[in-house]
């Protein structure tokens, strides 16, 4: 990819949920291929990044989800999740959630994820909302870069769990 790969970003709608389910599969996939056994990567698949997952996003009152697109065909590359906040710390109501950020490792470093990022900002502030919340895996040093880069800190922690495997995540925040 050259470094002015072109993309759209534009929010969700009903019937955007396979092109979700897509992305967010192929990123978990990418992600965790050599680090779980392949039947808890099925098991979850199929439990977190189901059609009916993604359309439970969709239908909340203040998600608010966007995906990333390259031509020529509009193909998914990445996308954003926000919602209330489900995390194990302290959240008041000032509190949003960027649940879900995914992008393909072929499209890093292309400006997409700093956009995502800076529409998960955007969302949360037309919500009226004071900080941005969300967990990364405490081994995936690139994205905790990525997110001190965009004014993270962490705040705490959460333990994940696919199959028989517990993983350690940071829960980061930043202000808005």
């Amino acid at each position: 990819m050259s470094e002015s790969t072109a993309f759209t970003l534009r929010r969700c709608a009903a019937g955007d949920e396979a092109r979700l389910q897509l992305v967010g599969g192929a990123s978990f996939l990418e992600a965790f291929a050599d680090i779980l056994n392949g039947d808890d990567i099925l098991a979850h698949f199929h439990k977190n990044h189901s059609v009916e997952t993604y359309a439970k996003y969709l239908a909340m009152p203040t998600g608010r989800t966007a995906v990333a697109e390259v031509p020529p065909g509009d193909g998914p590359v990445g996308y954003i999740v926000c919602c209330e906040p489900d995390l194990p710390v302290d959240v008041t109501p000032e509190d949003y959630e960027l649940r879900r950020i995914y992008l393909l490792h072929r499209f890093q470093g292309l400006g997409i994820g700093k956009a995502l990022m800076d529409q998960a900002i955007a969302y949360a502030q037309e919500l009226g909302r004071k900080r941005l919340l969300l967990g990364v895996y405490g081994k995936n040093h690139a994205a905790i870069r990525f997110y001190e880069k965009a004014g993270f800190a962490q705040i705490g922690e959460r333990y994940f769990t696919v199959g028989a495997t517990t993983h350690h995540d940071a829960v980061m925040a930043r202000p808005l």
